[in-house]
């Protein structure tokens, strides 16, 4: 079995699920609708315990709320149900449902591939207002929480995670997860890149949604796999733990000793009919897990720093909307407004939206594998065909300089389409954004796991663009993509580097519903 240092799985894992014009033509893989699996996990014999519906008003403008910064905590903040379930549902709620003849089709607050909805939130607590200590899983299905076990469990995250700050001092964690097969139905073995794109999504509203309501957050990456997969009874072949989510602060350190973690068995409701295994999945989550506590404190800290290299090209500043320009719309009403556009129209955005959107979408994500907050391992390149204010052509944003720099000039809508696996959504788009990241150094520095890291960081990224757009009222939608034609596309300067995510933005073709 690959170590987490042994790099030759992340190439192996990240090369071999590479688009290609050859590799999509080629495919002989086909959607087996009678076969689509569950878009829920539901427990069938634990108890639900309702969530309130009246939850409190997100009421924080939301590029205000996708662009701050969580303070360091320095008194008590413990979040009470009702803030839990505003926080799980502006998260990963059901938001809106369309009926049809054959049934009904649930649409999240966030993103997700397919929509196919793969993540799941459990909820690890000591005693909160109104919900005594436990390990929860959140049933988004009737905005519900389960019981798996009662008592104070998070000691076991705290060795989880060799003690770290936020994770000792939280009086709620979060856990996302990825059961495979929801996603690999239909994306096969490039579902791990999914993974963390689909839970980067989520995380972004999450950020969010604390910054609303003002509770401490941070993302950990780092942690001990098999122990937490062990303590949500997990079975590791087929859902497996992403992500922690500390949440809220106690100047007081939690407990060290937690009750003994045995295995549960709860029933599941099946997915489907049957499961295929896609053995590069697990493959590429063994090789970047981390065995022990020492393993992940070794893990944990800054990246390698970045050295971009100098503009040559003509610098644009970004002319970011003024303080009486900027929207207003509350987070809470921007989430349940936000869609996928499905048909972009040519019309143009402005400059000043497009750096709006820029600016809130990069000032930092608070993670455990970027310190201090602030840093960025990502580069964004774009495509630009509409925005008023903006040459058409190719760029890439420099952040220390706040502009994007020229580096090519034209008109690239058909190259737009092409690079979005030939699809009419980023040629239609005003403009395409390409996360970006130089792997080799931070696999150097993370092992395995700066490949999780990588995608992560990306999508939350993307995330943050999506709802940037949506409170702008224009719109956006995530896009797979050519792997190695992105590249070669914008070399020499991108020579090297990997795309992690893509989103196109821009004017919806249809009018969209006016906001309440």
């Amino acid at each position: 079995m690959a170590t987490n240092f042994d790099l030759t799985a992340t190439w192996t894992y990240h090369n071999g699920t590479k688009h290609s014009l050859q590799s999509v033509r080629s495919s002989r893989h086909y959607l087996d609708w009678e076969n689509q699996p569950l878009p829920f996990k539901i427990y069938s014999s634990l108890e639900a315990i309702p969530l309130p519906h009246d939850l409190p008003a997100a009421s924080l403008p939301a590029l205000t709320a996708i662009s701050t910064l969580p303070a360091t905590p320095h008194a008590d903040c413990v979040p009470d149900v009702p803030t839990l379930a505003a926080l799980l549902y502006l998260s990963a709620g059901i938001i809106r449902q369309r009926t049809y003849p054959g049934g009904a089709i649930y649409f999240r607050a966030a993103a997700c591939t397919g929509a196919l909805y793969h993540i799941d939130l459990y909820l690890v607590c000591g005693d909160l207002p109104g919900l005594a200590a436990g390990v929860y899983h959140f049933g988004p299905h009737d905005f519900a929480l389960r019981c798996l076990r009662r008592g104070d469990y998070r000691a076991v995250l705290a060795h989880a995670t060799a003690q770290e700050p936020a994770v000792m001092h939280a009086p709620a964690v979060l856990v996302c997860t990825s059961t495979y097969w929801r996603n690999a139905w239909k994306y096969q073995a490039r579902t791990y890149r999914h993974c963390f794109w689909d839970a980067g999504t989520v995380l972004a509203n999450c950020l969010a949604a604390a910054a609303a309501f003002d509770l401490p957050i941070r993302v950990v990456l780092g942690f001990v796999d098999d122990a937490v997969n062990r303590l949500l009874d997990l079975d590791a072949n087929r859902e497996v733990a992403l992500a922690l989510v500390p949440l809220g602060y106690t100047a007081e350190s939690i407990p060290l000793q937690a009750p003994a973690v045995t295995p549960l068995d709860l029933p599941v409701a099946p997915l489907s009919k049957r499961e295929v295994d896609y053995p590069a999945i697990r493959a590429m989550h063994a090789a970047s897990c981390l065995p022990d506590e020492q393993a992940v404190a070794t893990w944990r800290g800054a990246p390698p720093p970045a050295q971009p290299p100098a503009p040559t090209g003509q610098l644009f500043p970004l002319v970011a909307l003024g303080e009486t320009e900027l929207p207003q719309t509350p987070l809470g009403t921007v989430i349940r407004r936000r869609g996928s556009t499905r048909v972009f129209s040519h019309d143009p955005l402005s400059f000043a939206q497009l750096s709006t959107l820029l600016t809130c979408a990069t000032r930092g994500i608070p993670a455990d594998f970027l310190v201090p907050t602030g840093v960025m391992w990502t580069d964004l390149y774009l495509i630009v065909n509409a925005v008023d204010g903006l040459p058409s052509g190719t760029y890439v944003f420099h952040r220390e300089h706040n502009a994007v720099e020229l580096l090519r000039a034209g008109q690239f809508r058909h190259e737009a389409g092409y690079l979005g696996l030939g699809q009419e959504l980023p040629a239609d788009a005003s403009a395409n954004l390409y996360c970006l990241t130089n792997l080799p150094p931070l696999l150097q520095r993370f092992g395995n796991r700066g490949y999780r890291a990588a995608q992560l960081e990306a999508a939350i990224i993307g995330g943050k663009c999506y709802l940037a757009a949506y409170a702008q009222r224009f719109g956006a939608t995530g896009l797979t993509f050519f792997d190695d034609d992105v590249i070669d596309f914008f070399s020499p300067h991108a020579a090297g580097k990997s795309v992690m995510f893509l989103t196109a933005v821009g004017k919806p073709a249809k009018r969209q519903r006016p906001y309440s």
